[in-house]
C-alpha cells in the first residue's frame, strides 16, 4: 500500500490521537490518518521525534499538534487530552501504539520491575488514554478506539512473558469496553500488525538477549515475511472508517479480509470468534478431541509418565 492510498478514506472533520508516534509504526499511522484528511495529535515522550512527526504531516497538507507525554501518566494525559480539545476538536478515534518489548528470557531471570514495566509501558498506556477519551465519545454517542496489539498476545512465546502477558490484556481489556461501550455508538478494536522492523523489532532481533533467547526472529526478515509498516496503517485506516464498526471487540490481523468478516458479523458475534476464548474438549469437534487425546497419550509416553 502506498500511504497515498489514505486518501481513498475520507476522515476530514474527525481528530484522532496517536501514541507512541514519534517514529516507526506510530509515525505511519499518524501520517496515514492526516492523508485521509483527519486532524492528527501526536503523543510520546520523546519531543523532537513527535514534532518531525506533526512536521511531516503538515507538509502533506494535513494539520497536526504534537504534545510531549508519558502516555501511563494520567495527569499528563488528561491535560494532554484537554489540550488536544481545545486545539482541534472532539476526539474521534485514538489509537493507541506505545509500548515496549524489554525482559526477554525466562521469567525466572527477569528482573521484576523491568517485567512489569513492560507490562504497563503495553496495557497501562491503552487504560490511561481510553478513560481520558470514553466519557466525551460515550456522551457524544459515536468515537473509535484501536489497540494495536500483537500476535504475541494471543498465544504462547517463550521467553517473551512480559510482552505477551501485556498484549494480550490489551485485547481483554479491548474485549470488555466494546461490550460496555457498544449501546452508546463506541467502537473498541484490537489490531494485529505483523511483524514490521520499527526500533522494537531490531531490539528483539540485535540485542544480546534477543539473540540468545529468540533466534526464530530473525528468519521473519530474512526469509522476507516482515511487512511493510503502511499495511498495519492500512487496516487502522479501516478500522478509523467505520466500515468495520459491526466487528467491535475483535481482533483483526493484517491478513484478515474486513470487508468479508463484516458481512459476517453476526457469525463472528455468535462464535465469539476473533477474541481470546479458553476452549475445552466439550467444545471441540470430534477430530480436535481425538488429536488431543492422541498428543497427550504420546506426550505421556515421551516423558516416561506413561
Amino acid at each position: 500500500m502506498n500511504l497515498l492510498d489514505a486518501q481513498l478514506v475520507n476522515l476530514t472533520g474527525q481528530v484522532g490521537v496517536v501514541t507512541g508516534s514519534g517514529r516507526g509504526l506510530g509515525r505511519v499511522f499518524a501520517q496515514t490518518l492526516g492523508l485521509a484528511g483527519a486532524s492528527v495529535a501526536v503523543l510520546a515522550r520523546s519531543g523532537d521525534e513527535i514534532a518531525e512527526t506533526a512536521t511531516l504531516i503538515e507538509g502533506a497538507g494535513g494539520r497536526a499538534l504534537a504534545l510531549r507525554c508519558d502516555v501511563t501518566d494520567a495527569d499528563a494525559v488528561r491535560a494532554a487530552m484537554a489540550e488536544i480539545e481545545r486545539a482541534l476538536g472532539p476526539i474521534d478515534l485514538l489509537l493507541n501504539n506505545a509500548g515496549a518489548v524489554g525482559s526477554i528470557g525466562p521469567f525466572w531471570e527477569s528482573d521484576i520491575e523491568e517485567w512489569w514495566g513492560v507490562v504497563e509501558a503495553n496495557l497501562r498506556s491503552a487504560v490511561v488514554c481510553s478513560r481520558m477519551v470514553l466519557p466525551a465519545m460515550i456522551a457524544r454517542r459515536r468515537g473509535r478506539i484501536v489497540n494495536v496489539a500483537s500476535g504475541g498476545g494471543t498465544r504462547p512465546i517463550a521467553y517473551f512473558s512480559g510482552y505477551g502477558a501485556g498484549k494480550a490484556a490489551m485485547i481483554r481489556f479491548a474485549e470488555c469496553v466494546a461490550a460496555e461501550a457498544r449501546p452508546f455508538g463506541v467502537s473498541v478494536f484490537s489490531l494485529g500488525p505483523g511483524t514490521v522492523r520499527t526500533a522494537l523489532s531490531e531490539h528483539s532481533l540485535n540485542s544480546p538477549e534477543g539473540r540468545k533467547w529468540l533466534p526464530w526472529f530473525r528468519r521473519i526478515f530474512e526469509e522476507g515475511l516482515d511487512l511493510p509498516a503502511e499495511r498495519p496503517a492500512q487496516l487502522a485506516l479501516v478500522l478509523a472508517s467505520g466500515r468495520a464498526d459491526p466487528l467491535s471487540g475483535c481482533y483483526l490481523q493484517v491478513s484478515d479480509d474486513i470487508d468479508a468478516i463484516t458481512a459476517r458479523a453476526e457469525q463472528v458475534a455468535a462464535g465469539k470468534l476473533y477474541s481470546l476464548r479458553v476452549r475445552g474438549l466439550e467444545a471441540a469437534t470430534p477430530s480436535e478431541t481425538v488429536a488431543a487425546i492422541v498428543f497427550a497419550s504420546e506426550h505421556a509416553l515421551d516423558t516416561g509418565h506413561s
